[in-house]
Formats: C-alpha cells, sequence, structure tokens
C-alpha cells in the first residue's frame, strides 16, 4: 500500500492509513485491559449493577470524570488511584448504561457471566465501529488533542445526558443518550491512548 500510495502522490492516504491501523489496534489493547477488569469484577460480585438505574450510572460516571479533572488541576493527590483508573472506570460504567438501555434496569442481578461479556463485546464493537467511521471522517484530529480537553468532553457529555434524563429521554434535535454513552467511551479510549497505559 505505502508504495502505491506514494508513487502516485497520495502520502497523506497512506499515513492516514498507518494512523487509522495504530488506533485500532491502541482501542483494542486498551478494551482489552478495560474487559479484564469487567471480568473480574463480574466474578467478585457478580450482575448487582444491573439494578441501578441510568442516573445513577450518570452520576457515577460524572464523579469519576469529576475526580479525573481534580488530579489534573491538583498537584497533591489523596487517593491512590490515577487518571488511568478512572478512565477505565469511564468506559466501563458507560459499557453498563449502554447495556442497561439495550436490555431495561432489573430488580435483581439477572445476568451470569457470559451473558454479561458478550453484552460488552456488542457494546464495544458498536463503539469501536462508530470510532472508525468519525475518525475516517475527522481524520484522527482527536490525536492534537490535549487529554484535560478530552476531559472537559466527558463532562460536557454528561451533562447533555443529564438534561435528557431529566427531559425523560426526550430531545428536540439531539442525539439520544446511547450517543453520547459511547462518545463518552471513545474519549476515554483516546485519553488513555494519550496517557499510553
Amino acid at each position: 500500500i505505502r508504495d502505491f500510495c506514494l508513487s502516485r502522490g497520495l502520502g497523506d492516504v497512506y499515513k492516514r492509513q498507518i494512523y487509522m491501523e495504530t488506533t485500532i489496534s491502541e482501542f483494542d489493547s486498551i478494551i482489552k485491559k478495560c474487559e479484564d477488569i469487567f471480568a473480574k469484577k463480574m466474578k467478585d460480585y457478580g450482575s448487582a449493577w444491573r439494578i441501578l438505574r441510568l442516573s445513577s450510572l450518570t452520576d457515577q460516571i460524572f464523579i469519576k470524570a469529576q475526580r479525573i479533572r481534580g488530579l489534573q488541576k491538583n498537584s497533591v493527590q489523596k487517593v491512590d488511584e490515577g487518571e488511568f483508573e478512572e478512565f477505565i472506570g469511564i468506559i466501563n460504567y458507560s459499557v453498563m448504561a449502554l447495556i442497561q438501555i439495550e436490555k431495561g434496569i432489573s430488580e435483581v442481578p439477572d445476568m451470569n457471566a457470559n451473558e454479561c461479556m458478550d453484552l460488552y463485546d456488542t457494546m464495544i464493537k458498536k463503539t469501536r465501529d462508530l470510532m472508525m467511521n468519525k475518525n475516517h471522517d475527522y481524520g484522527e484530529a482527536w490525536r492534537e488533542m490535549r487529554v484535560s480537553s478530552l476531559t472537559d468532553l466527558i463532562l460536557q457529555k454528561l451533562l447533555r445526558v443529564k438534561q435528557i434524563e431529566d427531559n425523560e429521554g426526550n430531545t428536540l434535535v439531539s442525539e439520544g443518550i446511547d450517543a453520547n454513552y459511547t462518545d463518552i467511551i471513545n474519549y476515554a479510549i483516546f485519553a488513555l491512548i494519550h496517557l499510553k497505559i
């Protein structure tokens, strides 16, 4: 591909292709770590999270994003968990939210580990596909963004989700809650890529 693109003056096309392949590899590596943590917590706690309403998950993600912002602004850290762990938490809670949207909220833990992991993979596949499509259109623009900007975008998306929740899910012209959670996952993955976990 390289020689073909360069021989026809398509160096930028080649660079975009290389960046996209790198992004996909980095995305998959980070998701493997997130999924591993999710699977271990499923063994420890089961699917207790299935009782959480979307507003509870949104608030949990918001707390994590606010903590990251605090860590970015403060020089002193008093809890032994850093940005890495919080971004991973944001990803996994957002996947839970997408599953809740798909399956509905349960009154009791009602899923076994295999069913949860299958749903996790389904939600991540949709998120990965969206990332690839947006990266194609935006040309890897996120690579020029700072982690602090990605954190602010996550917080902005969460404020939008809270407003949509307060409006009982109704929007006039905006995308729905699920699209916001999917963007949050991708922003958190981009931040982790920048942080080089």
